[in-house]
């Protein structure tokens, strides 16, 4: 086979494994729609509540109560360049409309055309990226799940939950209640990712907000067109007045200006879109059905009158420019300001003009549109703070008056509040219910900054800076002080008024950087960031020092500024990531709360509430999947037990990944299977890469998503899952642990062979040719398994379908156990206790998706001849592991409890296998040839199509 072959053969296999699986994902979201009930939803969840004896009231608290935050972060796993995400979106919108019963043969004939159109331009894409993405790239690319799925979703997520509610308990849920809020890393993870700057978190930040404030726009356009009654109540009436009489204070020509301001000439930001979406201009229902159903641009839509009026003046935009837009999509989502301004005359001339495209604004009688005046005036406000952040993403000052912008999601809520209870007191519940109620709820979820930034930096990091502090100050090295003397001066600086860093202080680049992001955290504030989150936290000064660092930075920015911050303190998150930190978590967050500083710090600033993020990643390329799941289990159970001691509430925090390896796995099961109390109506956690795609890229798909955490989270807080009945289960744990810890460990880190195996046997060391994410794929220059991130380490087994960090280890551990005598203590707790059987369904579907001679290939292939009897060993190994996990569940086969996955993962082996003989082909040649740049792309095209074919990476 020829390069030019083995080329095209990778491309098409690679395409067709993509589209297969936006099939299945549209199978997925059709049947669901075709149950009365389904699985997992808020009615059915609120019924078997209900049925099991909770009150209505219990229910009804605990659900409004609920705090869920789900984390989108950009580790690098999304395979797809975000071109080809958005024609996959397309094609899953046609096969919605192909599910319509009213089509005639003329519209199915179009509707096929339309798919082969789609595919071409898919064939003729180059599917590789050809540069690594910025940091700002990545935060981009999550705003755009925000635009096009999530801001869809949210409302008729929150319907569902509100209808369900009202169904099991006779009351709604309450209008700004949010029981489920987005967070993100991108543009805060600085975790060994040095083009995460200081910078890069305000302009992200910033750039958030300017995203947020065009969507609201947009929604109030629509709402002053949809609100054309009269009729309000007193309250109203007066505000009208107020707005009417300060506009008749501005000059006519102004008056104009402001009503129809646009983005400022040469303020192009980021390129991002401001058209108004598909279906705008609907009623709010047909809207829901248009978003959330995916029926589209085939189909014509409802012609409402005033839609073409009010696209014509949408952000000052001439008629030709509109017109151009709707007819060029290549001109949408890419035009510059400069590009849709009017042609230049004079004042006079644009301010005639205006008024014949704008109706006369009343001036005296409230009573003509007062829905529209209020409406008018937050959109004021609204391009007002548009243009002001627009100034500040230029880097130029902006002294706006704080009246005429938003700053907070209260102030946009305020008149969207009085315009609700005004049309609610009127006789007109049906119109407050419907687009406006919905835009009430995405305020509430998305505030200001749609998602908020999290912060994270590794804890070596901040000794580092504190060294250069203590060492100027003539102190001593910080970093080489025992525990005791490092709390004893954190301790007695955190309670003192004074800066500790001194303005004069002349630091390293590094450390300059973090402070830095202090300052920028100090002056953002929790307004507009989340958390900062320690990795690799091990000690309770780790926690101080970043206190310490945090207030230090407020004061000079106080100082500064000659006021006090705006924003609030961030709270402050130990991630505990390997085996050792994980078993001393319990007792580093006693140690923490023991302090009185600390513990008031606390109840003051954060509400009683105690936030710790648990690692699954490092966790488990240091111990191997099972040893990890059970110290994850129970550091969870005793930092519980820790916060219960001093009455403090706890929130954990789940750094999932998508694959197996790194704790992913079905959510609802996840959730379902921690220690009992460990979710107390609280959770957040990492969506990551692919799975960010996978949950949430379709609006349908993510409103599902939503319910499943939301029900999820609300069973194991109102129905715990089961502790271990019996003691000795635990023992079996520990036992089993121990003999797979031992295992993986004297295979990845003892077998001074195994390193070069890996290297050899998977396209690892080719990856970072990927350009998937803005990181380098290692902490530290230095080579070993120990500084490689966890995301290469999985996605390079995957590759190869050997999978090896999800089950290395198991086989070993249940073997040992089963042969002293406890198969049947086993097989009892993998039917009773849920975190038993969940880690093994989860491992027991990874074995499923390995293949023992593909793996054999590569070995016999690529590996040097010395070291294929480690390969060997490793695939008995598989084959023991696969042995003892059927012995433990009693299936007679691998998917014995799921033939519905058995057939979904079987179905694409004729397409893998291709694609996995051609890759080990083409390492063999690039091996030899490491120049050769089309050998290199053909690779990448190989390593695209076995992602999609596995449905996951890293």
């Amino acid at each position: 086979m020829t390069l030019e072959e083995a080329l095209k053969l990778g491309r098409v296999f690679s395409h067709f494994l993509s589209l297969m699986g936006i099939a299945e994902n549209h199978h997925r979201s059709r049947r669901t729609k075709n149950v009365a009930q389904v699985a997992k939803s808020c009615d059915d969840t609120f019924n078997q509540l209900i049925h099991s004896g909770l009150s209505p009231d219990k229910l009804y608290d605990t659900m409004c109560n609920q705090e869920v935050e789900i984390v989108l972060t950009a580790h690098p796993t999304q395979i797809n360049r975000r071109t080809l995400q958005y024609k996959h979106l397309r094609i899953s919108h046609l096969l919605e409309v192909n599910d319509r019963k009213d089509l005639t043969q003329e519209d199915q004939d179009g509707l096929i055309e339309d798919l082969v159109r789609e595919i071409t331009s898919i064939w003729q894409t180059d599917e590789l990226r050809r540069h690594k993405p910025t940091p700002v790239d990545e935060a981009r690319s999550g705003l755009n799940y925000i635009e096009q799925s999530l801001w869809k979703a949210v409302p008729q997520y929150l319907r569902r939950v509100s209808n369900a509610l009202k169904k099991h308990t006779g009351k709604p849920l309450p209008l700004t209640c949010t029981p489920i809020r987005f967070g993100s890393w991108m543009g805060g993870d600085r975790d060994g990712n040095p083009n995460v700057t200081a910078k890069v978190t305000k302009d992200v930040s910033l750039l958030s907000r300017w995203m947020a404030i065009d969507l609201y726009t947009r929604e109030v356009e629509n709402l002053r067109f949809e609100l054309s009654m009269n009729q309000c109540s007193d309250r109203l009436s007066h505000l009208v007045h107020d707005i009417l009489r300060k506009a008749s204070e501005k000059s006519e020509e102004e008056r104009y200006q402001s009503w129809n301001r646009g983005p400022q000439k040469g303020h192009n930001v980021h390129g991002l879109p401001s058209q108004l979406p598909a279906g705008a201009d609907a009623p709010s229902h047909t809207d829901c059905f248009l978003e959330c159903n995916k029926v589209e641009s085939h189909y014509p839509q409802l012609d409402v009158p005033g839609s073409e009026y009010k696209r014509l003046i949408e952000n000052g935009e001439a008629a030709s420019s509109s017109y151009s837009s709707k007819n060029n999509p290549k001109s949408q989502g890419n035009t510059s300001p400069s590009q849709t301004s009017p042609p230049k005359g004079s004042q006079a001339g644009r301010a005639s003009f205006q008024k014949l495209l704008e109706p006369r604004m009343p001036a005296q009688n409230s009573s003509i549109s007062p829905y529209r005046t209020i409406l008018g005036d937050v959109k004021e406000k609204l391009m007002n703070t548009r243009s002001r952040l627009e100034q500040l993403l230029e880097g130029h000052p902006c002294d706006m008056d704080p009246s005429d912008y938003y700053d907070t999601p209260n102030q946009l809520l305020q008149p969207l509040l009085l315009l609700y209870e005004s049309l609610q007191s009127c006789g007109s519940g049906i119109l407050a219910d419907g687009r406006l109620a919905d835009l009430i709820r995405r305020v509430s979820v998305f505030g200001m900054v749609l998602m908020k930034i999290d912060l994270r930096q590794e804890s070596g990091r901040h000794s580092e800076t504190l060294d250069a502090v203590t060492g100027y100050l003539g102190m001593g090295k910080y970093s080489e002080w025992d525990e005791a003397k490092k709390l004893e001066f954190l301790s007695k600086e955190l309670k003192g008024k004074r800066p500790l860093v001194p303005p004069t202080i002349e630091v390293s680049p590094e450390v300059k950087e973090v402070l830095d992001t202090f300052r920028i955290a100090a002056e953002l504030g929790s307004d507009s960031l989340g958390a900062y989150v320690i990795s690799m936290a091990s000690n309770a000064s780790d926690v101080l020092a970043v206190e310490l660092l945090q207030k230090d930075a407020r004061l000079a920015v106080a100082g500064a500024q000659g006021r006090p911050c705006v924003g609030g303190i961030l709270r402050v998150v130990p991630l505990f990531e390997t085996v050792g930190d994980l078993r001393g978590a319990g007792e580093v967050i006693r140690r923490l709360l023991s302090i009185d500083w600390y513990r008031d710090h606390i109840k003051k600033n954060h509400n009683g509430h105690q936030e710790v993020m648990v690692g699954y990643s490092d966790s488990g390329k240091d111990a191997g999947r099972f040893a990890a799941a059970w110290e994850l289990y129970k550091a969870q159970e005793d930092v519980v037990a820790a916060c219960k001691e001093f009455g403090i509430k706890v929130t954990l925090f789940h750094g999932r990944g998508g694959s197996i390896g790194r704790g992913g796995g079905p959510t609802h099961l996840a959730i379902q299977s921690q220690p009992p109390g460990s979710v107390m109506g609280t959770l957040r956690s990492t969506e990551q890469g692919e799975m960010v795609q996978a949950k949430f890229g379709l609006p349908g798909i993510a409103v599902r998503q939503l319910e499943v955490y939301t029900t999820a989270v609300l069973l194991a807080t109102l129905s715990p899952p089961k502790p271990p009945r019996d003691q000795n289960w635990r023992n079996l744990m520990e036992q089993i642990s121990q003999i797979s810890c031992k295992s993986y460990r004297n295979t990845v880190y003892e077998n001074p062979e195994f390193l070069t195996y890996f290297e050899e046997a998977t396209p690892q060391a080719e990856l970072g040719n990927l350009n998937i994410g803005s990181r380098p794929t290692r902490r530290k220059t230095s080579v070993g398994i120990g500084h490689l991130r966890a995301i290469p380490w999985i996605f390079a087994w995957t590759q190869t379908r050997f999978v090896l960090p999800a089950w290395l280890g198991v086989g070993a551990g249940l073997k040992g156990v089963c042969e002293m005598g406890h198969a049947d203590e086993l097989r009892a707790a993998y039917k009773e206790w849920p975190f038993f059987q969940s880690t093994l369904d989860l491992i027991e579907m990874v074995l499923g998706k390995a293949d023992i001679p593909i793996v054999k290939h590569y070995d016999e292939v690529l590996v040097s001849e010395s070291r294929r009897d480690l390969g060997e060993q490793l695939r008995n190994e598989l084959m023991a592991t696969e042995k003892f996990v059927l012995v433990v569940t009693g299936h007679e086969k691998l998917y014995g409890n799921n033939k519905s996955l058995k057939m979904l993962i079987e179905s694409r082996f004729p397409y893998l296998n291709p694609l996995n003989m051609l890759q080990v082909e083409i390492l063999k040649r690039l091996r030899s040839e490491p120049e050769n740049h089309k050998l290199r792309d053909a690779l990448l095209i190989t390593i695209n199509g076995i992602a999609a074919g596995m449905r996951n990476t890293g």
